[in-house]
């Protein structure tokens, strides 16, 4: 098998791209005092790490999984990448109504991957 027909490769490539995401679109948070300009920039340079990688992962999971299948893993894993971070890098409260939500995308998963009629 080739590697580019993998299940997880994409999986896995979709999370290290989602930490960039989550760094270029949140990190600033930490760094208020800094200029917009700045910011914009530099989330932009981190972005482009993110898109050599989502690329590739949508790319090559095509070959195994439908676009809104990838479209709803990469929501379950850019959620799972957000709590993490917002954990432990803002040092935000992860709550109840947090977990809840997160279910609800779970059950997203369970129904985007139902066996076809």
């Amino acid at each position: 098998m080739n590697v580019t027909e993998s299940r997880w490769l994409p999986v896995v490539l979709l999370t290290c791209s989602n930490v960039f995401m989550t760094f270029a679109w949140y990190g600033h948070l930490k760094f208020k005092g800094k200029p917009l300009a700045i910011v914009i920039l530099a989330s932009w340079g981190i972005a482009f790490f993110e898109y050599l990688l989502m690329v590739p992962a949508n790319r090559w999971g095509n070959s195994v999984y439908s676009a809104t299948q990838l479209k709803i893993i990469q929501e379950v894993i850019t959620l799972t990448v957000f709590v993490v971070f917002a954990t432990f890098y803002l040092n935000e409260k992860f709550r109840w109504n947090h977990a809840a939500a997160f279910g609800c995308l779970l059950a997203a998963v369970a129904f985007a991957f139902w066996p076809k009629d």
